[in-house]
């Protein structure tokens, strides 16, 4: 039991006393912080290449009729997951850097596009990015196109019908300052906290009578306080310099063999 409490007690000191240095550095976290937000920031705004994303719009069709029965439906919902895979299947990619001239290759035109489709629709969008906007524009539109050609042509079904061109983004999508600066901040805390945590946790001086007791398990029977005005580092200099004078000071015999020397 009472080592049950002592552990208890323990854990409670460690944690006041880890508060109370992470209080007394407070302004060390707030100043780390606010430059590692700063420098965040900067590099998001001036070093990261900024990214747009055009959106286009096709509507998935089972059979190109006005009469919609519930069978229809299921077909179409079936398709669109099968169109989802077309888009960016290498056929289709390789047409689309053919037609615009595009210096890159299946795989990284690939990572640009993002296929969404909204819950119970037949619709989906085909989103691209990229660091020119125009560009992220003309390949969505682009990728629609083909795709609905590759159906219509290759697997012999009715073509997904265009309902929306891609728009030229005005605003970026990618990086957030914003974003990226709060999260600068976030780790500047957190290195300042486990830095101090770490100092607080392997620091094993005994600098009080509790520390004493609790680390070497001894009885404080008395303490000898220090002088008016004396600091530790005063007490600390003068043993030393009494050690200095002592090792200076000569041996009896040393005297002895002078006075020796003298009379001869």
């Amino acid at each position: 039991m009472e080592t049950y409490m002592n552990d208890n007690e323990e854990i409670e000191i460690d944690l006041f006393e880890l508060f109370m240095e992470l209080k007394r550095k407070i302004w060390v976290i707030l100043g780390v912080a606010v430059l590692c937000a700063g420098a965040a920031g900067a590099f998001s705004a001036f070093v990261l290449t900024p990214q747009y994303t055009s959106t286009a719009m096709v509507y998935i069709l089972s059979k190109e009729t006005t009469l919609t029965s519930l069978a229809d439906l299921q077909i179409g919902s079936q398709l669109t997951k099968d169109y989802k895979i077309i888009v960016t299947s290498r056929p289709v990619l390789e047409d689309v850097i053919e037609g615009l001239e595009l210096n890159t290759t299946y795989k990284v035109l690939k990572k640009k596009i993002t296929i969404d489709n909204p819950a119970d629709t037949r619709i989906l969008s085909i989103s691209v990015m990229d660091p020119d906007p125009q560009m992220a524009k003309a390949i969505a539109d682009k990728v629609a196109a083909t795709a609905s050609d590759y159906v219509g042509d290759i697997m012999e079904m009715v073509p997904p019908k265009l309902i929306e061109d891609g728009e030229v983004p005005l605003l970026k999508t990618s990086p957030s300052n914003t974003k990226n600066a709060l999260i600068g901040g976030f780790l500047g805390v957190l290195l300042v906290c486990g830095f101090v945590t770490a100092r607080v946790v392997l620091n094993d001086t005994v600098r009080t009578e509790e520390d004493v007791t609790r680390y070497l398990g001894l009885t404080v029977l008395a303490s000898v306080p220090a002088r008016k005005g004396e600091t530790p580092e005063d007490k600390e200099a003068m043993v030393s310099s009494k050690s200095r004078k002592k090792t200076q000071t000569p041996s009896g015999r040393s005297r002895k063999k002078k006075r020796e020397e003298k009379v001869r």
